[in-house]
């Protein structure tokens, strides 16, 4: 039983984790795109616009995914606390809250992915309006 609460544990932050250094690497490679980005080299607007959003529904995945992971890491360390106290056939409240609150911490890691990657997807879709704005003011006629 304490491997899978460990597996659980483990499994869950480490995927959100996981989920998070991918959205950070993303989020960098795109803010290093827009700096570069040559508003000339794009023959239309279709493909400018195509290569900006490249990648970003990666971020905007993960900011929307991250809590509902954490919460499926709280249900499966309670269902499991449950199950270690019917078996164990005590009721201790130390071992309620211990297990409880060991089970909460999936939730706390989840918003605390998913908040920095709203705030990333934010950004980077406001620098794309921003990119697309300079291009169509460049290329109106």
């Amino acid at each position: 039983m304490e491997n899978l609460k460990n597996l659980v544990d483990f499994g869950v932050i480490g995927l959100l984790l996981a989920l998070s250094v991918w959205a950070v690497a993303v989020a960098v490679e795109r803010w290093l795109f827009y700096r570069r980005v040559e508003l000339s080299q794009f023959p239309d607007q279709q493909c400018f616009e195509i290569a900006l959003t490249k990648r970003l529904v990666i971020i905007g995945t993960v900011a929307a995914n991250a809590p509902y992971i954490g919460l499926l890491g709280t249900v499966l360390g309670i269902m499991l606390t449950f199950q270690t106290m019917g078996t164990s056939k005590t009721i201790a409240v130390s071992t309620i809250m211990i297990g409880l609150s060991l089970a909460l911490k999936a939730t706390a890691v989840g918003l605390l992915v998913a908040i920095p990657c709203v705030v990333l997807n934010n950004a980077l879709r406001r620098r794309v309006a921003e990119l697309m704005t300079e291009y169509t003011s460049l290329h109106a006629k």
